[in-house]
């Protein structure tokens, strides 16, 4: 048997903990990789993986990828993330949930979860019942921050390809550029809406193909198989699903001069981002664009921790940062000729102390 952490994405991780209950059925993953910045938060996917050891990979290389968010947003937190493997029917009982969040009671704070895919904001309001150490809860008051960070994500990705499109193409606007976009869920979903006020072409696709159908209605925009999306010829392929699709092939297949979008460690392994650049593609490294959710989300919590009330205008004014760090980013990939998840790695790496 292999031990994880002789595994490629363990990175010197400060817990990897197994929790199993026995009464609800729980198997869940909880990983934290830094706890330099303060608690380690990041949130908790529910997922049912045929092979129990990509499991492990995803919350080895998520709670990572939280690392390098958190510091990178400027954020006082560490990075971790949880995964509970659910079963082939992807049922999710209240037992599960309670157990779940008994599991980080335990961790006494050094974790601090949230929603990630198949958790949403009744799910934490359950896990809520048994630790304070939860996030994106729901809020009211229009001005409140925190909630579904959803909405906040796909702003912050929708900033960030504006300033890809600045940055790669020299244009100010959006207007008639064509963007495909890979899943059109709550992230996904919420960027094709945002780049259609502003007049961009659009192609859509999502493994929901009815989900993406109705969207592109709605939208005026045109739709890809998913089998196709990532070889549609557009000015930018905005990758809003699981990662991991840029892979040797899925690099090969693209015809487009800029990947900007918001999924989860979009490069398959290290050299992928090497090969983007090879090939003068600009890339937005993930973790910088699309920290929207975790910057509302955090500044929720923290505000709630102070007895604070939380404020939206704050979560927009550091989401509206995003473009600077992405331009700082390039900017020092193209002076080095290193590639730009090189270079955004080494500035996180020396944020949290492992520079």
């Amino acid at each position: 048997m292999t031990a994880f952490w002789t595994e490629a994405d363990f990175d010197d991780h400060e817990l990897v903990q197994l929790v199993r209950d026995r009464r609800s059925g729980l198997t869940a993953i909880i990983a934290l990789h830094s706890t330099h910045l303060g608690p380690a938060a990041g949130g908790t996917r529910f997922w049912h993986y045929a092979d129990p050891g990509e499991a492990m990979r995803d919350a080895l290389r998520l709670s990572r990828g939280m690392s390098y968010k958190n510091a990178m947003a400027g954020l006082p937190m560490g990075g971790g993330k949880a995964v509970i493997l659910a079963p082939e029917d992807k049922a999710k009982t209240p037992q599960m949930l309670a157990a779940f969040g008994d599991a980080v009671e335990a961790l006494g704070g050094r974790y601090v979860t949230a929603e990630d895919v198949g958790i949403g904001e009744s799910d934490m309001v359950a896990v809520s019942e048994r630790t304070e150490y939860v996030s994106g809860l729901p809020v009211s008051g229009e001005g409140a921050a925190g909630g579904d960070p959803g909405p906040f994500t796909a702003m912050g990705i929708y900033h960030g390809i504006k300033a890809a499109v600045r940055y790669k193409l020299g244009k100010e606007s959006a207007e008639g550029v064509h963007v495909a976009i890979q899943g059109t869920g709550s992230v996904g979903g919420g960027v094709a809406r945002l780049l259609a006020k502003d007049g961009a072409r659009l192609t859509l696709s999502d493994i929901d193909e009815s989900r993406a159908a109705a969207l592109a209605e709605e939208l005026g925009a045109a739709t890809a198989p998913p089998d196709a999306v990532m070889s549609v010829s557009c000015d930018v392929f905005s990758p809003n699903a699981l990662g991991a699709i840029l892979d040797d092939e899925g690099i090969a297949r693209l015809d487009t001069p800029i990947v900007a979008g918001g999924a989860n460690n979009q490069l398959a392994r290290a050299h992928h981002g090497r090969m983007l650049a090879e090939r003068g593609i600009l890339y937005a490294p993930d973790y910088v664009i699309n920290a929207g959710g975790i910057i509302s989300v955090t500044l929720e919590y923290l505000a709630r921790r102070n007895g604070e009330p939380s404020d939206i205008n704050e979560v927009r004014k550091r989401i509206g940062r995003i473009p600077d760090r992405l331009e700082e980013v390039w900017r020092k990939s193209d002076a080095s000729g290193e590639s730009p998840d090189v270079v955004a790695d080494r500035m996180a790496q020396e944020l949290i102390g492992r520079g």
